[in-house]
């Protein structure tokens, strides 16, 4: 209770003291005495605490700086050397924060195309196998047989045949409405015969997803037949807290590393904030577009992501280090010069990892202790203004004087102390009486007892306690 253990043996054999024991002039007078352990209690000469403790002299040297106040310690530079102290100085910093998180790779859905019949038919043949097999626009996809293509080009051929242009261009547009390929109507115009299969081509270059095709297959309109989707460019899906949400928008820089390419970073941007977060795991989802020309980058890989913010305005900033971070409230302990240190509460801000935003405390330019800060600020906490915990106040000495604790009230002479003489207790008790009557009882009953000598004794006792009960006084520490 008197102190750190490690820097109160310092104070005496290597150096730390307290401002007021360092810097005491033999010429200068002490302004007022303090309690050690509690600053509040101030006296104008020397004595002893309520805990015991001499009082230490407060000199005007110490009460009149910027930096004066109680919770400054001096140390000596040989236990500053010895403690390992570091500081550095607050300043006014442009942070760089970084969000780490994991996504996946996803296809651009923006080109991805979906493969639906316009007509029922029947597959007759299938030029792509599998999912996930490369396509180039243009190339064959599948043929399908369809009443329906056939008697839409019989019909073309008979307008062609009349000459009528407006019905040659309805019959051409509802073919095309069909999605019938234009190869298939040049060849229809230069045979002038209907096809029994029209062969479907790729709109879009890509690989195939969700393909469901099969030879001799009965297809419907609304049917997906397959999808391709594009890989030149990818998206990154990933999610983030919902604490680092606000620090996220379009456009920002990302950087991502995938197993499959150790070493090897893909640089893109924030595409997309999503306006909705995850009721469940309370994440916000976040879309970020990547160049993939070089088609490295797979759908469902797992990516880890880094999103990058350069703050454009500059903040006041400490090393993370420096901030000793407490259930109630933070603290720093401000290096002052001349060996000197004090401890203070501080209000933090943002943190990028490295550095952390003090929004009240800390001045610009002042030095703020780095290592052996928690040693430093046990000490200096001794005497701070600040206090990680809310105590009892220690009671005075002049609370703790006799007249304060009511001894007055405790009226000697008004006890009785004739009723307690043991004399007049044995002269009403008759031991003989008690012993002989008790024998015979235990004799018959083993389980009786004397109930006339225990009502005796308890007369007695209740006499003494009632002459004794002014004296019970409970005194708080």
């Amino acid at each position: 209770m008197t102190g750190t253990g490690y820097l109160d043996n310092a104070a005496t054999d290597t150096g730390v003291t307290s401002v007021a024991e360092a810097a005491s002039p033999a010429d200068d007078q002490p302004l007022y005495w303090v309690a050690p352990m509690d600053p509040n209690y101030q006296r104008d000469k020397p004595g002893k605490s309520p805990m015991g403790m001499d009082l230490v002299p407060v000199y005007k040297e110490e009460s009149s700086g910027a930096d004066a106040g109680p919770g400054t310690i001096k140390v000596s530079p040989e236990v500053v050397n010895n403690l390992g102290v570091r500081t550095a100085v607050s300043s006014m910093t442009k942070m760089h924060f970084e969000v780490r998180t994991v996504g996946y790779v996803d296809y651009n859905q923006d080109e991805i195309v979906h493969v639906h019949p316009r007509v029922e038919g029947w597959i007759e043949k299938i030029y792509v196998k599998a999912e996930g097999e490369p396509v180039e626009l243009g190339e064959p996809l599948y043929e399908l047989y369809s009443p329906a293509l056939v008697n839409a080009q019989e019909e073309y051929l008979f307008a062609l045949a009349r000459g009528n242009r407006d019905l040659i261009r309805g019959s051409e547009a509802r073919l095309r409405a069909l999605q019938v390929p234009q190869k298939a109507l040049d060849e229809l115009r230069k045979t002038g015969k209907a096809s029994q299969a029209i062969t479907f081509y790729a709109p879009h270059s890509g690989v195939v997803d969700n393909f469901n095709l099969r030879d001799g297959m009965f297809v419907k309109p609304g049917m997906t037949l397959m999808s391709i989707g594009a890989l030149d460019e990818v998206w990154v899906e990933a999610e983030v807290f919902e604490r680092q949400a606000g620090m996220i928008n379009a456009g920002l820089p990302v950087s991502i590393q995938l197993d499959f390419l150790p070493g090897e970073n893909r640089e893109g941007v924030v595409d997309y904030v999503y306006p909705v977060l995850d009721p469940v795991t309370r994440t916000l989802k976040v879309r970020m577009r990547f160049d993939n020309r070089d088609r490295k980058l797979k759908p469902n890989m797992f990516a880890e992501v880094v999103i990058h913010k350069h703050e454009t305005e500059a903040a006041l900033t400490v090393p993370q280090e420096a901030v000793i971070r407490g259930a109630g409230e933070n603290r720093v302990v401000l290096a002052l010069g001349d060996g000197r240190f004090k401890s203070i509460s501080v209000k933090t801000g943002r943190s990028d990892g490295k550095l952390i935003e003090v929004l009240q405390g800390v001045n610009a330019g002042e030095e703020v202790v780095t290592s052996a800060q928690f040693l430093l600020d046990s000490e200096s906490s001794k005497t701070s203004d600040f206090k990680r915990m809310n105590v009892e106040p220690q009671m005075s000495a002049d609370d703790m004087s006799m007249d304060g604790m009511g001894m007055e009230s405790l009226d000697m002479e008004s006890m009785n102390m004739d009723s307690m003489s043991l004399d007049g207790t044995d002269s009403d008790m008759n031991h003989e009486e008690m012993d002989s009557e008790s024998t015979k009882k235990e004799e018959t009953n083993p389980e009786a007892m004397n109930q006339s000598g225990i009502d005796s004794r308890s007369n007695v006792y209740m006499a003494m306690n009632a002459q004794l009960q002014p004296v019970s006084t409970k005194v708080v520490l």
